[in-house]
Order: structure tokens, then sequence, then C-alpha cells
């Protein structure tokens, strides 16, 4: 079983457990996300010039209950592709992201418009020519959501992620070719995102 595989199953065995346990969730909600996202450069380790890694679209779903009249609990999970080109010789490389976060969502209503702020951590995987890493991940983000009915909402947010590499250089690697480098410890990612929610 791929280590994907395995992420989405251990989240999906999460969000099961608490939706059984949970006595105070009254309502669910299921909200599809699509977005830009923005990732963290590269170092080419023969120049020592930036290299750009650049903005993907992203895809996102995320699973909530409503714990509280002003805060929801939510599993999210991301999924962003990034190219980067090492130099004009080059072809493209490319190192997709899978996020997997447990959130909790503030809310601050005014009438139908709602002001969200979330902090959440999981995992990152990390898949590239040069392997895998799966790396502790953390997420902070500030939304809105407009209700246009009782069960469906209009969702925006802009949301960071920062993960923690243990091995990044290596996931930039080429045929055993290391041009590319990482030289930080964080890996962030930015996403701006529009999304449906809709409570069932």
């Amino acid at each position: 079983m791929s280590y994907s595989r395995n992420l989405l199953t251990t989240f999906f065995g999460v969000f099961a457990l608490i939706a059984a346990s949970s006595s105070t969730a009254t309502e669910f909600e299921i909200t599809p996300y699509l977005g830009k996202m923005y990732a963290s450069d590269l170092t080419n380790t023969v120049t020592n010039q930036d290299i750009s890694v650049d903005s993907a679209t992203h895809f996102g779903l995320g699973f909530a209950w409503q714990d509280t009249p002003n805060g929801q609990g939510q599993i999210l999970l991301n999924y962003v592709s990034h190219d980067f080109v090492v130099d004009e010789d080059s072809n493209s490389q490319s190192i997709d992201t899978l996020y997997a976060h447990f959130n909790g969502i503030a809310q601050f209503r005014q009438q139908h418009y709602v002001t969200t702020v979330s902090v959440g951590f999981g995992l990152a995987r990390f898949s590239s020519d040069g392997g895998n890493e799966v790396a502790p991940s953390f997420s902070a983000a500030i939304g809105t959501r407009y209700e246009i009915s009782n069960v469906a909402s209009i969702v925006t947010e802009l949301r960071g992620y920062a993960s923690l590499m243990k091995d990044g250089d290596t996931l930039f690697c080429n045929s055993e070719v290391c041009a590319p480098q990482y030289n930080d410890t964080l890996w962030v990612d930015t996403s701006i995102s529009v999304g449906f929610a809709y409570k069932f």
C-alpha cells in the first residue's frame, strides 16, 4: 500500500472516530476547494541562484462538524503539483504535495456573513523524481463564508502551510543529479482558495 493511501486511510479513520464519538456535533459539512498555491523557492547548487517554483492550481476537500455554535472541527485534504526548471537546458521537474490536516475553526458571525480563523496540524507527503517524504505540517488560515441558504455557503480562504523537512535536498534530484537544493528546514506553501460548503 502506498504512503499516500496510508495517509488518506489514517485521516479518514480519525474523522470517522471523531464523528462517531462526538455527542455535541449536530451537523456535518463537506467543502470542495479550488485555488492557487505558491511555494518556497529552491537554490541552484552550481550557480547559487534561486530557482523559482511555479504557482499551481490546488484541489482541496474539507470534512467539518459543528462542535459549538461558533466553532468547527475539520479534516482538510489538499493536493498540489508544483513545477520548476533548473536552467534553460533542463526539462521541467515537479514536486507533488498532499496535505492532510486536522483544523479547529473559529467563526465570527454577522448575520449571513461569517469570518473564520483556523489553525491546523497534520502531515504533508512530498513526492518527486528524487523520492518521497512524509513530514509533520502546520497551517493557519483566515477566511470568509457567505451563507446563501441554511445549508449552503460560498467559502473563501487564505491559508499558509509550514512543513518540517528532514531530507529536502534529495527530493529535488533527477537521475542522481542534484542541481537544485532546498536550504531551509521549513517548506512553505501559501494558498488562496474558493469553495462551496454544504451541510447535511
